[in-house]
């Protein structure tokens, strides 16, 4: 028995060792998850910073454009003047010129990657998706079938604004699509500016303003 002693000592030391190591990979594995994790919220948080600041320069930016719009001397110059506009800022534009109104108005959390949907807003109960295009060509027909097809979808009625031109195959289009209206030209400028929309708001069936 004596001669097993060492043996059983040395086993039993190999245990602890083993033990003792194997606690140490657990802390330091423990440690690893922390700081990542720590390390990754604090990424997460500046990441959601910098969006909250891009949003906010773009929609400082849709104010001063709004300002500026009025002192052009003519529609034609202020259309112009909107197709070289930045897109996120023009769509800061259409949402800002809604809620000045006292519409309450929704904000995509980002501007790209939002599946066709640019923002929404509320008239009564009636939810409207907004799409807003800067184009300085006309407007494409796949672009209105798409966001016809997506405000059936979602059951609701459908704002579609644009710099462009409209064109007759897009007029067809635009027609398949009750639940959507296509604004642009005069009736956008009346839009940016404070004007007269009620012509907008409740003509929701097959009417087209340019």
């Amino acid at each position: 028995m004596t001669g097993i002693a060492p043996f059983e000592i040395m086993l039993k030391d190999r245990v602890y060792i083993q033990c003792f190591l194997f606690i140490c990979i657990v802390l330091m594995a423990l440690s690893l998850i922390y700081y990542t994790s720590s390390a990754f919220t604090a990424l997460l948080r500046q990441r959601r910073k910098r969006l909250v600041q891009r949003h906010q320069r773009y929609r400082d930016c849709a104010s001063r454009v709004l300002l500026r719009l009025p002192q052009l001397p003519a529609d034609g110059q202020r259309l112009i003047y909107l197709r070289k506009v930045n897109p996120y800022v023009f769509e800061e534009m259409i949402l800002t010129a809604l809620e000045r109104r006292g519409i309450p108005v929704r904000r995509n959390t980002r501007y790209s990657g939002d599946g066709g949907l640019d923002g929404q807003f509320w008239v009564g109960s009636q939810r409207w998706m907004v799409q807003a295009k800067r184009f300085s060509s006309a407007v494409r027909p796949e672009h209105i079938r798409d966001f016809g097809e997506l405000a059936r979808r979602e059951k609701c009625k459908g704002l579609f604004i644009h710099t462009g031109r409209t064109g007759q195959v897009s007029i067809e289009a635009f027609q398949a699509y009750p639940e959507i209206l296509l604004v642009s030209g005069t009736s956008l400028l009346q839009l940016l500016s404070g004007g007269n929309i009620e012509h907008i708001i409740k003509g929701l069936k097959y009417e087209i303003y340019q």
